[in-house]
């Protein structure tokens, strides 16, 4: 089969487009044609500076298509459906073996590619606001990277849940002006402006109950300064490729909180399986919208990651075999 590959860590460069074996099927996992590659920010990291599980290795955690082969232990998938599915990598190739616990089935007629990018972007976002955000109807919501996959879907996962306000963050106005019809009601250019402050203002002073920050580093510390008093900040990720270094401390005086996210931990919990399932289910009934800002063919990986990294995309990035 095809597959982007690298041997060794670095920038979108390594990738190159190469013949590999087949994978072979586990007898608690399937085999899929993979039809669609959402791109991670993960992805781009475990790129950058990951470990190289296998030799050349296939980056990716998220993929959709075809099951083409059914391990001998898998009861509830049958080869001919369509699945989007998760694995810790493996996903920029034209053909996955993943465990049958890791598919989620897509309805008929749903866009495969739409129903890639759903599972660890939604996924995240949801935890992120819910589960460890706690967000209750009325509170006013800050989504740092408003742009990214993560913060497309949780600005329409706040408004759905009744958010009071929802602010987001972008590298560009005109980045920022593509999110309201997404739900987000003012946003934030943070090239020229200071959040915390812009949250202050905006908010009258309250602050964010809720901030979901995919970015880290610096950002992290942003996050926690634009709080209100217990507000929640959860951290997702590390995108800005910087040092976590914060002042925790600076948490004290408001009762504030800081929690981890990482999707990974759970996914093959009943409570993650079904919170995917459902919201795959939602969007296919138009409840939700994917936002794919370009599509690539897997044969040029590298230019795919490299538009990622430029921050210029606004949703998810997509390879197509």
């Amino acid at each position: 089969m095809k597959a982007a590959v690298y041997y060794e860590n670095g920038g979108p460069e390594v990738l190159r487009y190469e013949d590999v074996p087949d994978p072979a099927c586990h007898p608690k996992g399937v085999i899929i044609r993979v039809e669609a590659i959402a791109i991670e920010g993960g992805d781009t990291l475990n790129r950058f500076g990951g470990p190289l599980v296998t030799k050349p290795h296939i980056v990716g955690y998220q993929a959709a298509g075809e099951i083409i082969e059914v391990g001998a232990e898998v009861t509830h998938l049958k080869v001919g459906q369509k699945v989007a599915t998760v694995n810790n990598f493996g996903s920029h190739a034209a053909l996955r073996s993943v465990p049958a616990r890791n598919c989620w089935p897509v309805p008929e007629g749903y866009d495969i590619a739409k129903a890639s990018a759903i599972p660890v972007t939604f996924g995240t976002a949801h935890d992120c606001l819910f589960e460890y955000g706690r967000m209750k109807a009325g509170e006013i919501v800050l989504v740092q990277a408003g742009a990214s996959g993560v913060g497309v879907a949780a600005i329409q996962l706040a408004r759905r849940a009744g958010a009071k306000m929802i602010l987001a963050t972008a590298s560009s106005d005109e980045r920022l002006e593509r999110l309201k019809p997404l739900g987000m009601t003012a946003g934030i250019n943070y090239r020229v402006n200071e959040v915390p402050r812009e949250v202050r203002r905006l908010t009258d002073n309250h602050g964010a109950d809720v901030v979901v920050d995919s970015v880290g580093g610096s950002t992290l510390q942003g996050s926690i300064n634009s709080l209100a008093y217990r507000g929640r900040v959860s951290m997702v990720g590390a995108a800005g490729r910087e040092p976590m270094v914060v002042d925790v401390g600076s948490m004290m005086g408001g009762n504030r909180g800081l929690s981890g996210v990482f999707l990974g931990a759970e996914i093959m919990t009943d409570r993650v399986h079904d919170m995917i399932q459902g919201l795959i289910d939602d969007a296919a009934r138009g409840e939700l919208e994917v936002v794919i800002d370009r599509t690539f063919p897997l044969s040029e990986a590298a230019a795919a990651h490299a538009y990622i990294e430029s921050r210029a995309a606004v949703g998810r990035v997509v390879l197509v075999p």
